[in-house]
């Protein structure tokens, strides 16, 4: 381990030569300093890794050189020592962000304790988590062999998400690539338990998890009937992880009541899975009773252009015509703007609904843009990138608002993504379906152990384009890749995140509701 350096500014700084000796038979090299003025020139010189600082001094007080030192170096941990307990102090320390705070007369473990706890604390928890997680290693590999039904699958996907973000960053890589590879074989096992279970959900009485068509009328309906205004949030293509990587700027205004978790019917597509959300109908009920709203794969113009019209139609068949409501879908950063500028005339509203498309842009980005391939070229990245966004964006202003209103916030999506790495020939007529994930069309010729076949669409409540079509989901992280061209293809979409398959990503997404602090 290299020297560590230790700046010691204290008026009465020859009553802690103990101290002082203490830590340098612990191989730290202390420099000291009676009075802050001294303290700053040495901190200009010369590279600490860490500072005590008094906080009562005459001449500059410590809070005075704190706010010097930050200016200048604002990475370095400086602790804090004082007298006081005053509460005005504490709050003046902390706000200025000291690394720690102590309370005189320290003793030297309590300096020992803090010095590890800020130098040593990245070191000692990867140490920590890299331990824990060997020894839960073998307990997730059992347990999958063990999962039997859509609620063990739900719990045991969260596992999965929660040593994945305990691993991301620590130093041990080879941790990391053993969890990986934990993942990729539980979305075989998944993909296996799908196959044989998703027809079976369809029929009426069978045991079965909440499904996009069941979303609004199970879920959301029991918040509205609380009489609390609410703002009901959808960010598309939302996936479970990336969720809990900002759920800690949620959390500073608003109390989690509620996590629940549902299955994104397949396609894991947004016209299919999100139109499902706001109408409360299977595509193939969508298609039959509003053939003006829902249009196929392979038809032209938009087709998520009618959610607002299958909400209104919805509420309807719910009897709640008298809810007062309004639907916004952003697509910018503008219209965000344009919303948070507004947002204090929807105060009236019973149910504000809105749809928030970044995340879904941001997947796209990253197969068409090679700066954006850069910035996520991981879920870890992934990850980091939907954080920042979340952190810098209107939503959090209009989430800041609507608690300042005293509105319940419920968040979810309409499915998640995954990163596609292994590809899969298929091969179709020119009416086949452009998706990455799934294909529907006549005569598709595939690889079968790659995907899940469904010969009888409405048998799992989707549309046909003709009377033999049928549907194809890519199971895994696989991805549908035309014979011809083949090697172009393969190279363009590797490492992009696509959907509308099935993996543990795309289709058990998060369910959220909070109230206001």
């Amino acid at each position: 381990m290299n020297e560590i350096k230790i700046l010691w500014v204290d008026d009465e700084i020859d009553m802690l030569k103990p101290h002082i000796m203490f830590l340098e038979k612990k191989n730290y090299n202390v420099t000291t300093a009676n009075n802050g003025q001294d303290a700053l020139e040495l901190f200009d010189k010369e590279n600490f890794d860490v500072v005590f600082l008094d906080e009562n001094m005459p001449g500059l007080s410590g809070l005075e050189v704190l706010a010097e030192m930050k200016e200048k170096k604002s990475t370095v941990p400086i602790i804090m020592i004082t007298k006081s307990e005053e509460e005005y102090i504490m709050e003046g320390a902390i706000g200025s962000k000291i690394a720690d705070y102590l309370i005189k007369p320290v003793n030297p473990n309590q300096i020992l304790l803090s010095l590890k706890k800020n130098l040593d604390h990245s070191r000692l928890i990867s140490e920590k988590t890299t331990l824990d997680y060997q020894k839960e290693f073998r307990k997730i590999s059992m347990d999958m062999s063990m999962v039997r039904t859509w609620e063990d699958w739900v719990d045991f996907y969260k596992r999965l998400i929660f040593w994945e973000m305990e691993l991301e960053n620590i130093e041990d890589q080879g941790m990391i690539e053993i969890l990986e590879s934990q993942k990729a074989e539980a979305n075989s096992q998944f993909g296996k338990f799908i196959e044989k279970n998703y027809e079976d959900w369809y029929e009426p009485k069978a045991d079965k998890p909440v499904l996009s068509h069941n979303v609004f009328r199970e879920l959301v309906v029991p918040e509205i009937q609380k009489k609390q205004p609410i703002l009901f949030v959808v960010i598309d293509n939302l996936r479970y992880d990336q969720w809990k990587s900002f759920e800690g700027a949620v959390s500073n205004h608003y109390k989690l009541e509620k996590e629940a978790a549902y299955y994104a019917i397949l396609p894991t597509a947004t016209q299919y899975a999100r139109n499902a959300i706001f109408s409360g109908m299977t595509p193939l009920e969508m298609e039959k009773k509003f053939p003006q709203y829902w249009k196929n794969d392979v038809d032209d113009g938009g087709k998520n252009l009618y959610e607002a019209e299958f909400l209104t139609e919805h509420l309807k068949r719910l009897g709640l015509t008298a809810l007062k409501q309004e639907y916004y879908k952003i697509t910018n950063f503008a219209a965000g703007k344009k919303l948070v500028d507004n947002f204090k005339s929807l105060k009236n509203n019973d149910l504000t609904t809105i749809v928030y498309n970044f995340v879904d842009m941001l997947s796209h980005a990253k197969t068409e843009m090679d700066v954006v391939k850069e910035l996520a070229s991981n879920d870890k990245a992934y990850r980091s990138l939907t954080q920042s966004w979340f952190r810098n964006s209107p939503l959090l202003e209009i989430i800041q608002q609507a608690q300042q209103m005293g509105f319940k916030l419920i968040i979810t999506t309409d499915h998640g993504t995954i990163n596609v790495k292994n590809p899969s020939k298929v091969i179709g007529d020119r009416n086949t379906s452009l998706n990455l994930r799934y294909k529907t069309g006549r005569s598709l010729t595939y690889e079968d152990r790659d995907v899940y076949h469904v010969k009888d669409p409405k048998r799992i409540q989707l549309p046909t384009i003709n009377m033999s079509s049928s549907y194809i989901f890519a199971k895994n992280d696989y991805f549908l890749a035309y014979v011809n061209n083949y090697n172009h293809y393969v190279s363009y979409y590797r490492n992009t995140y696509q959907h509308g398959g099935i993996s543990l990503e795309e289709m058990i997404v998060p369910f959220l509701v909070f109230n206001p602090k």
